[in-house]
Parts: C-alpha cells; sequence; structure tokens
C-alpha cells in the first residue's frame, strides 16, 4: 500500500469512528495482528515439527531396512558347524594333495636315480 492510501484509509476511519473510538479501534487491530500474527508462527513451528517427524520417521525406516538387511546376511552366512566341517574337510584335502606330492617327488627321484645308471 502506498501513502496515500494509507491517508485515504486513515481518514475514513476517522470520519466513520470519530476522534473518540479511533485510538481504542487502532489497538483492538493491533491487538489482532497480533494474534493473528502468534497464530501463523505457532501454525508454521506445528508444520516444520510435523516435517522433522517424517523425516525422522524416514530415516529410521532406512536404518531399520539395513540393519533387516544386515540380520539376513547374518543368517545366510555358514553356521559354526558347517564352518568346522569344512575345515576338516580342507585339512584332509591338502593333506592327501602333500601325500600325492610327496609321493610324485619319491617317483621323480626314483626316476632320475634309474636314469643316471
Amino acid at each position: 500500500m502506498s501513502f496515500g492510501e494509507i491517508i485515504v484509509i486513515l481518514v475514513v476511519a476517522i470520519l466513520v469512528l470519530g476522534p473518540d473510538k479511533l485510538p481504542s479501534t487502532i489497538v483492538e487491530i493491533a491487538r489482532i495482528l497480533k494474534a493473528l500474527k502468534s497464530n501463523i508462527d505457532e501454525a508454521k513451528a506445528s508444520i516444520n515439527k510435523e516435517l522433522k517427524i517424517a523425516e525422522l520417521k524416514e530415516e529410521t525406516q532406512k536404518y531399520k531396512d539395513e540393519f533387516s538387511s544386515a540380520n539376513e546376511n547374518i543368517r545366510k552366512k555358514l553356521s559354526f558347524e558347517e564352518f568346522d566341517q569344512l575345515k576338516e574337510d580342507i585339512l584332509n584335502n591338502t593333506k592327501e594333495i602333500d601325500k600325492q606330492t610327496n609321493n610324485l617327488d619319491e617317483k621323480t627321484r626314483q626316476d632320475i636315480q634309474k636314469s643316471e645308471s
């Protein structure tokens, strides 16, 4: 609003309300505007609070999904019994490979000795 419009409104208010009621009316209008502003501020705060709650819920759901995924992956891991069985199988296979390697080494030595003789 321009300055001229404000003056026109004041002149009309003086004519309608008169000089006696004008100050009390201005005070009432100021109170109403102040209450309206505080209600708007409260509404904004409430909306911001709800938005933060929604963000926290989303973040909580994300972490819940991650924990569920990790829990599922852990359940898919080998149990201790399966791990011990695999370890035993690997050790047995390693011993067998060592035996075969030793046998090959022995045969190779024998073949070398035969060829030298």
